[in-house]
């Protein structure tokens, strides 16, 4: 069993520590970042929490052939996984494969336990009531019994933590099996609570639709990105009705965010390339910003140093352990 601590100024680099997972994270919100990683990876599971303390919007893929729960330890304001809106109470699940947008808050403290999709299916046929647990699963959103929520929770990150510290845990595949089959029951046992509704049907908010067109848009064609009023047009909703979105989902203005979204996609091109062969001004360019010395002052105000103090390839990753 593998086990790592880490932590991190840039959410980037953060990023890209996640083993396994396809995904870019944007920072939304002003400041210096600051975020823990703690990880165990065993034959068929993946376990992971994850601090972050700036706003971030988490965009990727599930990895392939697996099946992924995710608990959130504290969620300090608003919260949207899918388009869902989820308390305190709730936990996630994706399938392999599958296409995600995560709106993190402020401090959010989340755990995620990733297994094989082999595992989790031969699991999931010994339980009682299997089908019905399964259509539950369909769900990226569950809201489960408060009280068994929180019993459940403690004894996860029990089970995680005495792992990340005891490399004994690790080291034979029997004593692997065991962490992991745990795990994994208990989560199934979570979904498979009587008190459980089973026919939850929670659909995406409009609010959500259409905070995560807008960034679809904005992205896709990143160096003529359109305006808010342009993103009215498109999508047919009064400018009112886009404010109120952003504000209800990501806490922000549509510019505020969008203008991030797009600060951070110049720096994983500046973090991803050497100076040669990308000038800072070809990288803002790619991404709408063609007045440098305003671009540099938002730069600045979102990330705290200036585009050319970000460190390039070849340099060093920027973790509090340097």
């Amino acid at each position: 069993m593998n086990q790592s601590i880490d932590r991190f100024h840039d959410v980037h680099v953060h990023a890209s520590a996640v083993n396994e997972w396809s995904q870019t994270y944007s920072q939304i919100t002003a400041g210096s970042l600051e975020s823990s990683l703690m990880q165990i990876k065993s034959a068929r599971c993946h376990v992971f929490r994850e601090e972050i303390n700036q706003r971030v919007v988490q965009h990727g893929e599930a990895p392939r052939g697996k099946v992924c729960f995710a608990v959130p330890i504290a969620i300090p304001g608003a919260i949207r996984m899918q388009g869902r809106e989820a308390d305190d109470k709730s936990i996630f699940f994706l399938r392999g494969g599958e296409e995600f947008m995560f709106h993190m808050p402020m401090g959010m403290d989340m755990l995620a336990i990733t297994f094989e999709q082999d595992l989790f299916e031969h699991a999931l046929q010994e339980m009682p009531w299997f089908e019905e647990i399964g259509t539950l699963l369909k769900q990226p959103v569950i809201k489960v019994p408060p009280q068994r929520f929180l019993a459940s929770r403690t004894r996860l990150l029990a089970m995680f933590s005495e792992a990340l510290l005891n490399e004994e845990l690790g080291n034979t595949p029997e004593r692997e099996h065991e962490l992991e089959d745990a795990m994994l029951g208990e989560l199934l046992q979570l979904v498979s609570d009587p008190e459980c509704d089973r026919g939850q049907r929670q659909g995406s908010s409009t609010h959500s639709f259409i905070v995560e067109k807008c960034h679809h848009l904005t992205v896709s064609d990143a160096a003529n990105v359109p305006s808010v009023i342009e993103l009215c047009q498109r999508l047919q909703v009064s400018r009112r009705t886009v404010q109120n979105s952003f504000r209800s989902v990501a806490e922000t203005t549509p510019l505020n965010y969008l203008r991030s979204v797009r600060l951070n996609g110049v720096r994983r091109e500046l973090m991803s390339t050497r100076a040669p062969q990308l000038s800072i001004g070809d990288a803002a360019a790619n991404w709408g910003f063609f007045h440098l010395s305003h671009f540099a002052a938002e730069y600045q105000g979102l990330f705290g140093e200036l585009p050319s103090q970000t460190r390039r390839v070849g340099l060093a990753a920027r973790s509090l352990n340097d």
